[in-house]
């Protein structure tokens, strides 16, 4: 994709005009004693570069429509204990920069860049020890003042810019993006498959880890949750170290990462493979919830059309289970719903799985475009509580599908998931 990222660095330095910009990738981080977590890029900085070494700055002189990477050297005794390394000339060819350079040299080549620069473009405030580093550039560059250099008085939120790029997908991030959804999909149907009463949550995520890996997505985009039981009700759990019981319900909201690009998928099905009358009806409500609401996903529809559609669907159905007392409009206007259903509709998905973008410009709500992609996923929790009908209690239901909007509408692409009750129960009573 280095033409994809030559490309995006370009219209980046249209956007800033003039000025310089810098943005670093994200540091190691150490887990514990000398071990380090799996390596992860900063999805701006990737999104710009393709490059996913650590210890590496990205400068763009949008002045001189330039762009220079600054990298670690090659080091041969290094790359035979952790590995290849392009190296500044390396990284040059194969990612399509102007210029690249040793890191090292960063600090004494960055008070050069900014001298008479009419601004400065960084993410203000997302790091103070990347503020205090950029502080320095300025302090050096203040102190050649006897030579009529002058430091930049203008900045900017660098990462402002780069978040309003990466809300609508090109066809190369489309095409990840799908193939995350498809894979994502496969370890929700092989999850499905896979289980039985007696077996712990930990092993239906292995099921599910294992077909990620096999497709090559070395990791989920976040930690998967495997949730049976009442364990469902919790919106973020991930202990997944529960045992399945014959009679709950499943959930899980699991996406692989591939490429960088994040899949995000949700279902919920009996542990037993079959649906009771109460765990059916509570179903029934939050599918419903989810048809209608992606449905709204089209063009020029705005972004809060799709979460009132669903919240219409999932308080009728409280009020027809008996779960809340009075009228539709009653309920929404004072809140009473979010006792069962307490998050919106979705969200942005992308590099990040919970992805940038703005919900809202100037005070209104924005407009879907072609090359949006967005996450549908209403659900009801339904804690014991004093008026709860007990056949309702600890039944947890979420519905999640990845939906990207189309120039006609929407394609949902994890949809390869079954989600409608006889599906589900068909495709269990197969395996």
């Amino acid at each position: 994709m280095h033409q994809n990222h030559t490309g995006r660095r370009q219209a980046l330095m249209a956007l800033m005009k003039e000025g310089i910009a810098v943005l670093a990738t994200a540091p190691e981080a150490i887990r514990n004693a000398d071990t380090h977590y799996p390596y992860r890029a900063d999805s701006h900085f990737y999104y710009l570069t393709g490059f996913t070494e650590p210890e590496a700055v990205l400068v763009l002189d949008a002045t001189a429509g330039k762009s220079i990477l600054f990298c670690r050297e090659k080091n041969l005794d290094r790359e035979i204990w952790d590995g290849f390394r392009f190296g500044p000339e390396g990284a040059r060819e194969m990612f399509g920069f102007d210029e690249a350079y040793p890191v090292s040299e960063l600090d004494s080549r960055l008070p050069d860049l900014l001298a008479n620069a009419s601004k400065l473009w960084w993410p203000v405030g997302r790091s103070q020890s990347f503020d205090r580093r950029v502080a320095g550039w300025l302090d050096a560059v203040r102190a050649r003042y006897r030579t009529g250099e002058e430091a930049p008085a203008d900045f900017g939120d660098l990462l402002m810019l780069v978040d309003a790029m990466r809300v609508v997908k090109d066809d190369g991030e489309i095409g990840l993006l799908r193939r995350a959804g498809q894979i994502s999909a496969e370890a929700h149907v092989r999850a499905m498959k896979a289980c039985r009463p007696g077996m712990y949550e930990y092993e239906i995520e292995a099921e599910i880890l294992h077909t990620f890996v096999r497709h090559g997505a070395r990791s989920p985009s976040y930690e998967s949750i495997v949730a049976g039981g009442a364990n469902a009700c919790t919106l973020h759990y991930v202990g997944n170290n529960s045992r399945l019981n014959d009679g709950d319900l499943l959930l899980i909201d699991a996406g692989c990462e591939l490429n960088g690009y994040a899949g995000d998928i949700t279902r919920t099905f009996p542990v037993s493979g079959r649906f009771s009358a109460a765990q059916r009806d509570v179903y029934e409500v939050v599918l419903a919830a989810e048809l209608a609401a992606i449905d709204k996903v089209r063009p020029g529809a705005r972004w809060n059309e799709p979460g009132d559609a669903a919240l219409r669907v999932l308080t009728q159905g409280m009020l027809d289970l008996g779960l809340l007392q009075g009228s539709v409009d009653g309920v929404i206007e004072s809140g009473a719903y979010r006792q069962f259903y307490m998050h919106s509709i979705g969200h942005f998905i992308g590099l990040d799985v919970h992805d940038v973008g703005r919900r809202k410009e100037a005070g209104e709500w924005i407009a879907y475009r072609p090359g949006m992609c967005t996450t549908i996923e209403p659900g009801l929790y339904i804690r014991p509580a004093e008026g709860v009908p007990e056949v309702f209690h600890n039944i947890g239901i979420r519905i999640e599908d990845d939906v990207l909007v189309t120039e006609t509408g929407h394609e949902i692409y994890t949809e390869a998931v079954p989600k409608r009750i006889d599906e589900i129960e068909a495709l269990m009573q197969q395996a």
